[in-house]
């Protein structure tokens, strides 16, 4: 009798073994061995581009180019100088991006063919692999997108790089030859100072709420050749009394009662 009823508990052991393995390798979650396959961390992270390699060749990401995946698989983001949204569905390592949407801005050339890369390489299957704050999207072709996760910009403290013009609902990329020559930081202490495309300056800017009030900002009186000088003109008449501003994660906007206003991206530390 006590043989019989160790016989009976031992299948009783194994029947709940066998349900567990096929369950897992049902379920889709499973390597058929039971145990559950678990991917790298995508969702809920705010995923800066650093660079994409096509055919063998790395481009540097322009600033602003990012990814954001939902819980929902709702990926957002921006590929240089257009917006998008696209589904995606994440198994283990492996996420598929379908069904891409993005907005059509003009761009500068050299940023033009950097979104198409990119568009081209964040689409069907990408193998992901994340190693500590880094991501690497790669193809099956071999192309891939290097990713780093980036915490959130606050106002004040760090150098602001603008990136585009806002006149209305429309945005533009800078005129050529202009990229990365304006900047602007935010002094804790209520101060503000940078470069706006040509002449360095330094003034004050008192932040209430939502609004930043810029007092006389005074710089250095050099002549620059356009379209730098119609670049620091543009900013100049913007950055003149009450503007509305908001950072959403590392972009900052800035907006005056007119309607026109300039976008900003968060420089890293080192840049």
């Amino acid at each position: 009798m006590r043989n019989q009823r160790m016989a009976v508990g031992v299948l009783a052991l194994l029947v709940l073994a066998a349900c567990g393995t096929e369950k897992g390798a049902g379920s889709g979650a499973g390597d058929g061995s039971g145990s559950v396959r678990t991917g790298p961390r995508l969702t809920g992270v705010h995923w800066e581009v650093d660079s994409v390699t096509a055919g063998g060749r790395r481009t540097e990401a322009p600033d602003g180019a990012h990814v954001v995946i939902d819980t929902k698989g709702r990926a957002t983001g921006n590929f240089g100088c257009n917006h998008f949204t696209a589904e995606t569905r994440t198994d283990g390592d492996t996420i598929t991006v379908r069904r891409a949407t993005t907005t059509q801005m003009g761009c500068e050339k050299n940023v033009e063919r950097f979104e198409r890369a990119m568009s081209r390489a964040f689409s069907g299957e990408l193998t992901a692999a994340v190693t500590g704050r880094d991501l690497t999207l790669t193809t099956a072709a071999g192309d891939s997108i290097a990713l780093t996760s980036r915490p959130p910009a606050p106002l004040t403290g760090i150098t602001w790089t603008v990136t585009s013009l806002v006149s209305g609902p429309t945005a533009s990329s800078l005129p050529a030859g202009t990229e990365r020559t304006a900047r602007l930081s935010f002094g804790k202490d209520g101060s503000v100072r940078g470069t706006l495309g040509c002449n360095s300056f330094r003034g004050n800017a008192t932040v209430t709420g939502s609004t930043v009030t810029f007092g006389r900002l005074d710089g250095t009186k050099m002549m620059c050749p356009d379209p730098r000088m119609t670049l620091e003109r543009t900013l100049l008449a913007m950055l003149d009394g009450r503007v509305t501003y908001r950072v959403d994660h590392r972009a900052l906007s800035l907006t005056a009662a007119n309607g026109e206003g300039l976008g900003a991206t968060a420089q890293a530390p080192g840049e």
